[in-house]
């Protein structure tokens, strides 16, 4: 059975797999929520000095313990520096906060700022969200044909990793520029970089089988065809010698390397940068039902983040660490089925992840069984009854979204898991939407 080979390659990159993970709840809701306040906390400390440098000296001491610690040597330098220009006279506090919050952002640490919102500029998880649309829309173009069977290896990046990089090489250099903002420019060396660490090759091996019985009339022999798809990672470590770091460019990369769970809120942090999700969450009705509101407040949790995928389903308290993951398209009747993409949610699914984690994992509608189950498991309403947190179906009952206000005009704002999305998760208007139901949850 001879093989013949065609191999096209592009640049891409893969990281470590995660399992999922589930938190626990109980007293683990209690320390989930005061983690947030304490997020919450931090990202407003943060906006403030941004947008005040006057007010530095005032919200300074909110900054995370983290950030002064990493350029506590670049500050003294600069404050030793300031002080010998002035005789040896001492600073005042000011002054030295306000060199210390000046030199965190100049320096790669800015990166703890990118999800703030800045004019001109896009949050991080924003810009995030778009190249790994990018990446997919890559996988997607090389699934492009007829084939007997796609098999693929490897993962997509461990965007901490790549932010890391991507920070130290862009503000640790000689002639760098900050990545507190990431304008256009910013987002182009992100993309950059995020392409420099990945290594996609694909071959197409065919097989061809002869003809079973040359001596009998019928010809059988035929050919298969696999596509095969390898996604091989370069890591943070070996950048720095892709890249010639400097001392202070490695100098930044060990520092943000030992600290994950820092860029982890970076990466997957939602409500420090999505506006839209912010200001549909700022103005619910105070009146709501608290069962409404927190279908509401979760909803928001995701925008932005998780990537369509035909068929995805979570029942996971919190973040999923398989979202992101390539995975196979197993669920029948797309034209993505048979085809590998980052995982993510449907339209269904994102449904039933909200209200499994509004409710603690005591609820979500239709268990389980799509679009049609979640109908069947409410009470169809008018749109004058609907509130936010009730569900509305497309007429046909092909896709479902959550209610999440309603925008300064007085229009509903829809959340929901759509193709259409370059993050899979969006607010949109009620475009499309002719059934607004009520989950018994809400009735019961």
């Amino acid at each position: 059975m001879p093989k013949t080979r065609q191999t096209a390659t592009i640049q891409t990159r893969t990281a470590k797999a995660a399992a999922p993970k589930a938190t626990a709840r109980g007293k683990g809701a209690t320390r989930q929520i005061r983690e947030k306040a304490r997020q919450r906390v931090q990202r407003n400390a943060q906006r403030k000095m941004l947008q005040n440098t006057k007010k530095a000296a005032q919200t300074a001491g909110k900054l995370t313990k983290k950030a002064v610690a990493v350029t506590a040597k670049a500050a003294k330098a600069l404050i030793s520096a300031l002080a010998g220009l002035l005789g040896g006279g001492i600073l005042i506090p000011a002054i030295i906060v306000i060199i210390l919050v000046a030199a965190i952002i100049a320096s790669p640490f800015g990166i703890l700022f990118s999800n703030e919102p800045t004019p001109n500029a896009m949050p991080l998880n924003i810009a995030i969200g778009q190249i790994r649309r990018e990446f997919s829309n890559k996988l997607e173009e090389l699934q492009t044909g007829e084939y007997d069977d796609i098999q693929i290896e490897g993962q997509p990046p461990d965007w901490r990793e790549v932010v890391e990089v991507f920070a130290a090489k862009t503000a640790g250099a000689d002639n760098g520029v900050d990545v507190a903002a990431l304008t256009p420019d910013r987002v182009n060396l992100l993309r950059a970089v995020f392409w420099d660490m990945c290594i996609v090759t694909s071959e197409v091996e065919t097989t061809d089988y002869p003809d079973s019985d040359p001596d009998d009339e019928e010809d059988d022999s035929y050919s298969e065809s696999v596509l095969k798809i390898m996604i091989t990672a370069k890591t943070a470590d070996d950048m720095r010698t892709e890249y010639a770091f400097n001392d202070n460019q490695n100098s930044a990369l060990t520092e943000l390397i030992a600290e994950l769970a820092t860029m982890e809120i970076l990466v997957t942090d939602l409500t420090a940068s999505e506006e839209q999700a912010r200001e549909l969450k700022k103005n619910i009705p105070d009146d709501l039902a608290p069962e409404h509101r927190a279908v509401v407040e979760t909803a928001c949790e995701l925008v932005g983040k998780v990537t369509y995928f035909w068929g995805g389903k979570s029942l996971v308290i919190g973040w999923d660490n398989r979202w992101g993951t390539v995975m196979k398209v197993w669920a029948a009747d797309s034209p993505t089925t048979g085809t590998y993409r980052p995982y993510g949610l449907d339209c269904s699914g994102f449904v039933d992840w909200v209200f499994y984690n509004a409710t603690d994992g005591a609820y979500y509608p239709g268990h389980g069984g799509g679009t049609n189950s979640q109908l069947a498991d409410s009470t169809q309403i008018s749109w004058s009854e609907a509130q936010p947190g009730d569900l509305v179906f497309y007429s046909d009952v092909s896709h479902v979204g959550i209610i999440g206000g309603k925008d300064a005009d007085g229009n509903f704002l829809i959340i929901h898991c759509t193709s259409g999305s370059i993050n899979g998760t969006t607010i949109t208007g009620a475009g499309g939407f002719g059934i607004v139901a009520r989950p018994s949850y809400f009735i019961e």
